[in-house]
């Protein structure tokens, strides 16, 4: 399974350490060349996070990503503590309705570097969903 970050930053590289797979960069992988088929699109909760992980769905929509992927859906990593601003929960509305949605909430462990001393529970969901290569339901 791979990881495509939507934007520097996103946290695929902390997702991939943490739950596994293989973290892609900023570019969709090419089945054809042995690269993962199943993908994640990771982007933050800001407001330029949102937008990327929106411009990279467009581009996949519109047939500028590689033959044969599986998107599973998007993870979309809490850019600050707290609860999030209406506009940017409407932004994030929009995106659900056009696939499975995946937020993990702020760690503050990631932003120095560490491992945290235990998974929130949206990372257990999403571990569950990166072995099995799916799961049901929408929304974790």
């Amino acid at each position: 399974m791979g990881w495509v970050k939507a934007h520097g930053g996103a946290g695929a590289t902390s997702l991939a350490e943490s739950l596994g797979g293989v973290d892609i960069g900023a570019r969709w992988p090419e089945p054809s060349r042995g690269e993962p088929r199943r993908v994640m699109l990771v982007g933050r909760t800001s407001a330029h996070g949102l937008r990327s992980v929106s411009r990279a769905l467009g581009a996949m929509n519109d047939g500028k990503a590689p033959q044969g992927l599986d998107l599973l859906g998007v993870v979309l990593v809490a850019d600050a503590p707290g609860r999030l601003p209406l506009s940017l929960l409407r932004r994030i509305r929009v995106i659900r309705s056009v696939t499975r949605v995946h937020r993990v909430p702020w760690i503050p462990a990631w932003r120095v570097g560490g491992d945290p001393k235990y998974l929130p529970r949206q990372l257990t969901a999403l571990t569950e969903i990166v072995g099995s290569g799916g799961g049901e339901g929408r929304d974790s």
